[in-house]
């Protein structure tokens, strides 16, 4: 089971960081997925972040590592990489063919297969750090490295066990995981946040605005805040009333922006009638403290507008009505 040494050595340059200080808060993380559709096709894919920030790509077609950041060499020197290289298209053959050996041996999996592998670390400083790799099967976990050897993920099928004997069994796989994971990744780790120190570290403020839509509630509004623009992604986003928190806030998920900054909203259901006074409240790292604070007027109603606009329109219609009859009757008068 010699492949996996090759795999962790393609994966460790992806595989870790946080930052120096535990604050930062830059994880570095790697996903891989490999379909086998059928016992002779087969596709890999590769992605990896380092915080928010996709720093390298691998794809099937490519036996390079694929660099989406001017630093995400980091302190590598060229010819680790060109050896990095190399070992990925080693680790290419040899994990598709042990995969298609396991299939082989375990009678109760059948093609298609579908693995995911999710491996990374936070690393807190020189001599601490925390790691992980786990494995996925159809879209489940059933495996991780823990310390010293694999272990089986709770409601994993029986047949794992199996996997993680032989996983287990092979010493030299043992060893070279625990070396990857305590020794090489700190060091990559350090190098990699000095490289891309300015990026990690910008800030951009948000833009907030609001505006409004039907609620399915009847006789009810949705106030949505809209906040955009932002970097680094964590940010708090509140309805208030006064200075009460209005608990039923519902937040998005996160959206990326083109610019790499970010973009969600906070919705809040209210009585139409009712949105005076209430008040969006965002706070995030790049405004040194201070909150946003975007007030809603009670303008903000779709239905009102709607309602004026119509009565605007018939008014000026009724005006142009009663103009042209009068001047329509003066003309027949004066012939």
């Amino acid at each position: 089971m010699w492949y996996l040494p090759c795999l962790l050595f393609w994966v460790f340059p992806w595989v870790w960081v946080q930052s120096e200080a535990q604050q930062k808060n830059f994880p570095f993380r790697c996903l891989q997925i490999s379909s086998f559709p059928n016992s002779s096709c087969a596709t890999t894919e590769g992605l990896a972040w380092l915080g928010d920030l996709q720093t390298h790509r691998w794809s099937n077609a490519s036996d390079t590592i694929d660099f989406l950041k001017p630093w995400s060499q980091g302190k590598f020197s060229d010819q680790q990489w060109e050896q990095l290289q190399r070992i990925l298209q080693v680790y290419r053959f040899s994990f598709t063919r042990d995969v298609q050996e396991f299939v082989k041996m375990l009678p109760n999996i059948q093609y298609p297969v579908e693995i995911q592998l999710s491996t990374g670390c936070d690393v807190y400083s020189e001599n601490a750090s925390e790691n992980f790799f786990y494995v996925a099967f159809q879209g489940e976990y059933i495996l991780s490295f823990q310390g010293t050897s694999f272990q089986k993920a709770p409601g994993a099928p029986p047949w794992t066990e199996l996997v993680i004997k032989v996983l287990n069994g092979d010493q030299g796989t043992m060893e070279t995981l625990q070396w990857l994971l305590n020794d090489i990744c700190p060091k990559f780790v350090h190098g990699l946040l000095q490289a891309g120190k300015a990026e990690l570290e910008k800030q951009e403020k948000p833009e907030v605005w609001l505006s409004s839509g039907l609620s399915p509630k009847h006789g009810h509004l949705q106030l949505v805040c809209h906040v955009s623009g932002f970097y680094p992604k964590p940010v708090w986003v509140m309805w208030r009333q006064g200075e009460q928190k209005q608990n039923s806030t519902q937040r998005s998920d996160y959206l990326p922006n083109a610019d790499e900054t970010w973009y969600l909203q906070a919705t809040l259901d209210v009585e139409a009638g009712k949105e005076t006074g209430l008040a969006c409240c965002v706070n995030h790292s790049s405004l040194g403290g201070q909150d946003i604070i975007c007030r809603s007027h009670g303008k903000h109603s779709p239905v009102g507008v709607i309602i004026a606009a119509v009565l605007v329109v018939l008014i000026c219609a009724g005006i142009c009505y009663v103009v042209y009859t009068k001047k329509r009757r003066s003309y027949r008068d004066i012939l």
